[in-house]
């Protein structure tokens, strides 16, 4: 049976799991990207099969990334997927100055890499729109398991225009707007139709709205060893 864990928990195996077995949080983070990737590459080409198309790598995918470190994971994911031969438009929600630690270097990457990234602000909201009518995917990467007061303008916009779409959600760890503890829709919340949670399923995808906003639950394996953490955090 799997084990389910609060927002206080996971951080507290995050700091363990760097502080005490010398996991670098970058190794972290490039796992987590990495396996959402697989999954939403798997997601595409069952799509491509049901609508009987043979170059599922042709579909466009939008990576909708915050400022933390939910944002560096979706810049993770966004690199396999180019690397895998999609078509990737990455939006940053903010000034990407404002990046910091592992999330400022896998951005840094994507601009090495000459990707397509965009800011997301306001002013650029309509553009956004258009390009998730283009996209046949929206990976979600704005909040992870920080989060617990009221979401605010854009983001509210920005999850709504999401909601709105007709893509595929993938969620990263929680879908944004769920307090991932309680499961409590915080004003709004993503629409996931998957969500590929890290590590250990939060207890918030299972309370509250997180049944009906989490779609399927995945989780990835982004190399902490959980059996050493069973006892030790009374999971």
């Amino acid at each position: 049976m799997e084990r389910y864990v609060t927002a206080q928990q996971m951080r507290e195996i995050d700091r363990i799991a760097q502080e005490e077995f010398g996991i670098p949080s970058f190794i972290l983070m490039e796992n987590a990207g990495r396996s959402c990737a697989e999954i939403v590459e798997n997601t595409i080409k069952d799509r491509a099969r049901m609508h009987n198309q043979n170059s599922s790598n042709r579909s466009k995918i939008v990576v909708v990334c915050g400022k933390g470190n939910n944002g560096g994971d979706g810049f993770v994911c966004a690199r396999h997927l180019i690397n895998r031969g999609f078509e990737v438009m990455i939006f940053v929600i903010g000034k990407s100055d404002e990046l910091k630690g592992d999330a400022k270097v896998n951005y840094d990457i994507l601009k090495k890499m000459d990707a397509d990234i965009r800011a997301l602000a306001y002013q650029s909201m309509e553009f956004f729109k258009q390009e998730l009518g283009h996209a046949a995917l929206v990976v979600d990467a704005i909040f992870g398991t920080g989060i617990s007061r009221e979401i605010r303008e854009p983001y509210k916009t920005i999850i709504e225009n999401i909601n709105e779409s007709q893509c595929i959600v993938v969620s990263l760890d929680v879908p944004s707007g769920l307090d991932a503890t309680g499961g409590r829709m915080l004003g709004t919340c993503i629409m996931a139709n998957k969500t590929v949670t890290l590590a250990f399923p939060k207890t918030g995808l299972a309370k509250g709205d997180g049944p009906h906003h989490a779609g399927e639950i995945i989780v990835a394996d982004i190399s902490i060893p959980k059996h050493i953490f069973m006892d030790r955090i009374k999971i």
